[in-house]
């Protein structure tokens, strides 16, 4: 991790690039605080069954997923294109979290900021629903990196060349890339373009207070902002492994 503004100025701008998540888990945030700009790489194709428009909570009788319906015309529709169907679909979320964390410890510090968000004329548009989302945990988390999204930018085509693309317009020296991305990404066309490839470890996080045991870590971020408030940071940045880029 690199937690001051020296040391980033020494490694130079730090870009993650990552398709938007519904009310996404701890790590990424991780992520997004560990990068100078965040980009949303939402003009790539939708994929159903994915963390684009769902997400998991614990509730008393387990894990339950909390899905946002949209409408698929196309396979090979995009993320920013994907429209939602069910316009009801806030609250009914609303509804489910409310009644599932009531009890948690800081359930009521956050439940207005939530609640506005929920009870808020949403866009239709899955991908701005998403960065709305992610902007608000953002804002509660006292993350202070810049979210921008890949519209902003025009990429060539090939997964390495449109990743390489964006992060020469960003002006980034360093790209920092989830796990999953060893399959295709191609450290040397990076090297060429003088921009470093570092690894996301979502390994080593820390268990916190959790309602209905056993302990999950993979549940939306707002557990553990309901659980654990003002230290919700602290779990997310204070790991039990290496450091990230080893």
């Amino acid at each position: 991790m690199i937690p001051n503004g020296l040391s980033r100025a020494i490694m130079g701008k730090r870009v993650a690039i990552l398709q938007s998540n519904y009310i996404p888990w701890k790590g990424y945030f991780d992520m997004i605080l560990r990068v100078d700009e965040f980009v949303l790489f939402d003009e790539v194709q939708f994929t159903r069954r994915d963390w684009r428009n769902r997400n998991k909570i614990k509730t008393a009788n387990g894990l339950l997923w909390l899905t946002i319906p949209v409408k698929q015309d196309d396979y090979h529709q995009k993320i920013s294109e994907t429209e939602i169907s069910d316009d009801q679909w806030a609250s009914k979320h609303w509804k489910t979290i409310s009644l599932n964390y009531a009890r948690s410890p800081f359930f009521k510090t956050y439940k207005d900021m939530f609640g506005d968000f929920f009870h808020s004329a949403l866009p239709v548009k899955l991908s701005e629903v998403n960065r709305k989302a992610i902007e608000l945990i953002n804002e509660i988390l006292e993350v202070k990196t810049k979210i921008t999204s890949s519209a902003d930018y025009t990429f060539a085509e090939g997964k390495n060349e449109r990743l390489i693309s964006i992060c020469r317009q960003a002006g980034a020296s360093v790209y920092l890339s989830g796990p999953a991305a060893k399959e295709y990404v191609d450290e040397s066309l990076f090297t060429n373009e003088n921009i470093s490839v570092e690894w996301m470890d979502y390994s080593g996080y820390k268990e916190y207070p959790q309602l209905f045991p056993p302990f999950e870590h993979g549940v939306s971020v707002i557990d553990l902002i309901f659980n654990t408030g003002p230290e919700a940071i602290r779990f997310i940045t204070q790991k039990e492994s290496a450091p990230y880029g080893k």
